[in-house]
């Protein structure tokens, strides 16, 4: 897990939207909503009823009519962030799942610190989220769900996010190596659908690609029986300059897909390198998806 003095410099920073928020609770996002901020918003005539405190008088003055002023309301705005804990992430040395954790309890973080909304998923079982709010008191509560997450199994993913019912725009954190066959394939477009519900949901997506060190440099050589941790099954592979060569491609098309997908739903999308210095991967990889 990150050390304190770490999330004490990510406190500085706040994820990117795309919508304005529509929450009823108070918090630190630009809402829809009218109310009384110190962010000027715009004029209007006045009508009977209105805080005559907000009236300016100088218009009034200059243009011998009666006018308010209104200011931008700040609510709460939903952070989602969903978790692959299938098998398959629990490769590497260090494992995605380690990372996986880390960026999850990033993002968590970050949306309680700006008094944002957190609801976490769990990929393999997405009718218990975790939801928590009221600031940065909340977040001993998303290390503690953290910690017992296990990483085993299958998911579907795509089945996973539209179950997700947001109740109102803000962003979406998709924590995942994305190795499922139907994210992979292009022919069932799995991963643009998925996109698309996102956007369908006035979501923001936030795509976290994590990889472990092994799959971005291969050093496997000669013949190999791999063996799919999520269904078992078996191939037997010569592993040469030629097929290290074609999975490179393979790997740069996909994250490429990936990329341009997430740039048509005005998110971003970050290739994270499970060998890489976490300062470096969170403070300056990431970039993209902090409002600075």
């Amino acid at each position: 897990m990150l050390k304190a003095d770490f999330f004490d410099r990510l406190s500085r920073l706040q994820l990117k939207m795309s919508h304005k928020s529509s929450m009823n609770l108070s918090g630190s996002r630009k809402s829809v909503h009218k109310g009384l901020s110190a962010e000027f918003s715009d004029f209007r005539e006045y009508m009977p009823g209105d805080d005559l405190r907000r009236m300016d008088w100088n218009a009034y003055a200059r243009l011998d009519k009666l006018y308010i002023r209104e200011y931008m309301e700040e609510k709460e705005a939903i952070v989602s962030v969903l978790l692959d804990t299938s098998a398959s992430m629990d490769y590497g040395t260090p494992s995605k799942a380690e990372l996986a954790v880390d960026l999850a309890a990033v993002a968590g973080f970050l949306a309680l610190n700006n008094t944002d909304r957190l609801m976490l998923y769990d990929m393999k079982d997405m009718g218990r989220p975790l939801s928590a709010g009221g600031g940065r008191n909340a977040f001993p509560r998303v290390l503690h769900w953290l910690e017992k997450r296990e990483f085993s199994g299958q998911i579907d993913m795509l089945a996973s996010v539209r179950k997700m019912r947001p109740r109102g725009p803000g962003v979406t954190v998709i924590i995942s190596d994305f190795l499922h066959r139907d994210m992979v394939e292009e022919s069932t477009a799995s991963y643009e659908k998925l996109l698309q519900y996102l956007d369908y949901c006035r979501q923001r997506p936030v795509v976290l690609h994590t990889l472990a060190r092994e799959e971005l440099q291969v050093s496997l050589e000669g013949t190999l029986n791999l063996i799919d941790a999520e269904d078992g099954s078996k191939l037997r592979l010569t592993v040469d300059a030629r097929s290290v060569n074609r999975y490179e491609k393979e790997l740069n098309r996909l994250v490429e897909r990936m990329k341009k997908g997430c740039v048509a739903g005005k998110g971003a999308y970050v290739l994270c390198d499970g060998g890489k210095d976490r300062n470096q991967l969170v403070f300056q990889d990431l970039r993209v998806i902090y409002d600075i």
